[in-house]
């Protein structure tokens, strides 16, 4: 079987646009840094790939150098990458329908976010390969809040600052506009010089882009309200997946599906560490009381009209809502 799998393994390369040479070699991008433990889960993924193959799979990692998530795709397309590891940033790229779980306050926890994401993941998958992709795991990437260059508690104080929006997303900055905020749209790559001029006053990220950007340096008051869970996932190809044989697929997909489950939970603890070291170097943590966390659900919710219909299929919309319901139903207290 090693020497079928050999085979299989170069033609499915090659016929992606691989080199031949390189036959045994699966380059994976990502925007992760080398020298950061979601690289190190990455590169033990690679080594049991290894084992399971019988040395005939060799998992090469491309990391922050790459450019962003968008020129990763585009080259896995293109063949010069057979895997990627991609953020809830990039992924809609390939599967619109994720923005439904991704809306601002659409879910308020982990464990909202895992219960209707174990009840939509299926579907999504399938979604994935018809358009010509699998999925071989799921890996939250973590919560978005928001960093501004002075105190924030309430929608309304958020109101008075311009916050950063990606460049060329119009319904995006959109919503931000229907739900009464400033939105300038700009590159990632030009945030902190924005931050440092004055150009933007606020940011919505994950406390880890926050800390290794280094953008918590101008906007050092965080408000601790979870605005958007992202969520991401490595993917490869369909048709180098189904090159692959067929009895050693199983042990392949658990490989993958161990790591992004190590993944997911260290994510949160570096998530967690994130804040304290910042903390340590001046971020100041401001607490939102429950009775604003409605306001902010509901300066959210007068964004959705720009979203649902354009970003947003609206059958996604209502299926991610009845299920989140469901689990706040589920879990109510007594």
């Amino acid at each position: 079987m090693t020497a079928l799998f050999r085979w299989l393994v170069t033609v499915a390369l090659v016929a992606a646009g691989g080199d031949a040479a390189l036959g045994r070699t699966l380059k994976l991008g990502t925007i992760a840094p080398k020298d950061s433990a979601y690289y190190d889960i990455l590169r033990d993924m690679g080594e049991d790939w290894k084992r399971i193959s019988g040395g005939e799979l060799e998992l090469r990692i491309y990391t922050s150098g790459v450019g962003d998530e968008s020129d990763i795709l585009r080259a896995m397309n293109l063949g010069q990458f057979q895997m990627a590891a991609i953020s809830g940033g990039g992924l809609p790229d390939l599967i619109p329908e994720l923005r439904a779980l991704q809306m601002p306050m659409m879910l308020a926890s982990d464990e909202e976010r895992d219960y209707v994401g174990r009840r939509v993941h299926p579907e999504l998958e399938r979604l994935a390969e018809e358009r010509g992709y699998k999925i071989l795991g799921w890996v939250p990437t973590g919560w978005l809040y928001f960093y501004t260059n002075e105190p924030v508690v309430t929608p309304e104080d958020l109101k008075r600052l311009k916050v950063f929006a990606w460049a060329g997303n119009s319904g995006y900055i959109e919503a931000w506009k229907a739900s009464g905020f400033h939105p300038v749209p700009l590159p990632v790559t030009e945030v902190l010089t924005a931050l440092q001029t004055g150009l933007i006053d606020a940011i919505a990220v994950p406390p880890l882009a926050a800390l290794s950007f280094q953008w918590f340096g101008s906007a050092n008051h965080m408000t601790d309200v979870k605005w958007v869970s992202l969520e991401g996932a490595i993917i490869m190809p369909a048709k180098i997946w189904r090159e692959f044989p067929a009895d050693v697929q199983p042990a392949l997909l658990a490989s993958a599906q161990q790591a992004v489950a190590r993944l997911a939970a260290s994510l949160r603890q570096w998530s967690d560490d994130a804040v304290v070291a910042m903390r340590g170097h001046g971020l100041v943590v401001h607490a939102v009381p429950s009775e604003v966390v409605h306001q902010w659900e509901q300066a959210a919710r007068a964004g959705y009209p720009r979203l649902i219909g354009n970003l947003v299929a609206p059958k996604w919309a209502r299926e991610v809502e009845r299920l989140r319901d469901e689990y706040r139903t589920l879990h109510a207290a007594p």
